[in-house]
This record gives structure tokens, sequence and C-alpha cells, in this order.
């Protein structure tokens, strides 16, 4: 039998043994290990316990949720996130999905729905409550919107420009984008000062803003 592996990330512990103890009645589900979101371990557990499915509780702020979960899908990018919690905040649910919590489940849901959740989240479902639901799609048909915005002011660009943009994307100097060109840093520069007259930005860090917002990566992970 292929056993559905989960690990159970929450600061309560006392919950995680429960879980683990309910969880383990499920003849497909194998509760690989349990800790902590300040455990400096976990994102080596992840790594190496290989989960198909992470439960985890999120951070106080939007910005912590989105950091957590992202750290998480890092660490084992085919784990699939499952957030477990309290809180009904929908801008916290939207951070999840962004980040890319694939359900949103309450801590007073019942084992049942807890256990649909995790078949089903490998199998590509998503699972949101209908109060944060319509919400999260209306955030992330927004999202959609300003990438096409933006995507198509870099059509303007030459392809020399795109791909200075893309190495100003990753954080790199002009004398190393310079290098890496195989040009002089002032034509690195001459391409930086049509990058912000074109896209109509008064800085680099704007100039990264908008091709983020596209959907441009940086070149090196």
């Amino acid at each position: 039998m292929t056993f559905l592996r989960v690990l159970l990330v929450d600061s309560h512990v006392m919950l995680t043994e429960a879980l683990t103890v309910r969880l383990s009645t499920a003849a497909d589900l194998w509760v690989v290990g349990s800790t902590t979101p300040d455990d400096p371990r976990l994102l080596d557990m992840v790594h190496t316990l290989r989960p198909n499915v992470i439960t985890t509780e999120i951070g106080t702020a939007t910005i912590a949720t989105g950091g957590m979960l992202r750290k998480l899908r890092a660490a084992y990018p085919p784990a699939h996130l499952v957030v477990l919690t309290g809180s009904h905040d929908c801008a916290h649910a939207v951070a999840a999905a962004r980040a890319g919590a694939a359900a949103w489940v309450s801590k007073g849901s019942s084992l049942d729905h807890l256990l649909e959740v995790l078949r089903g989240v490998p199998l590509g479902h998503a699972f949101y409550p209908p109060r944060q639901l319509g919400v999260v799609l209306r955030e992330l048909r927004e999202d959609v919107r300003r990438a096409r915005d933006c995507s198509a002011r870099l059509d303007v660009l030459s392809h020399r420009e795109r791909e200075v943009l893309l190495r100003m994307v990753d954080g790199k100097p002009v004398g190393q984008i310079a290098v890496e060109s195989v040009v002089s840093t002032s034509t690195v520069r001459t391409h930086v000062r049509s990058i912000l007259t074109k896209l109509g930005v008064r800085s680099r860090l704007e100039a990264v803003s908008v091709a983020r917002a596209a959907g441009l990566r940086p070149v090196a992970n």
C-alpha cells in the first residue's frame, strides 16, 4: 500500500499529538513527524521527511503567513500545504493562497473533513471555506489583472533590456550585469536608463517591482 505522508506543524504540541493518534487510524495515512513552527530543524525535517502534505498554522501577520508557507514550499516543493488554523481572517487566507496553500481548514472542523482535505490536495483539489473563498478568488483575479497590465508595460522593452531587467530582479549590480552580458558598464547604464524611461518609473527598485508584478523571476535561483 502507498501511504500518504503527512507532517504536522503547530505550536500546540497537544494538538499535534492528538492528531497523530487520530490520523493513525486511517489505513492510507502515515504521520511522518510533528514539530512547531519555531523549531530550528523544521526546514531540514521537511527536506528529509519529504511529506506529501504539510499541515501548518499561520503567523499573526499576513507577511508572516506568506513567508512561512514559502519557506515550507522551498524546503520540499512537491509537498502540498494545508493551513490548519483557528483564524477566520480573510486577509490571512488570501496571503496563504498567494503563497501556495491548497487548503484552509478551521481547527473547529471535523476529523472527517480534515481527512477529506488531506486526501484531496495531492489530487489537485483545493479547499477554502465559503467565507474566505469569495475574497480569495477576487484577490487572485485582481493579481492576474495586475500581472497582465504590468506584462503589457514590459512589451515596450527590447530583448536586451529585458535581459538586463531580469538581472536587476536578481539583485545584481551594474558591474556584474555587464560581465554576464559581455558589454561595458556604460552600456548597461544606458539600458537601465532606457528601462526606467520606458516603464515610466524613477528608480531601479520601482522597475524591479513592475517586473515582479508581471511575473518575471530571477535569472539565478
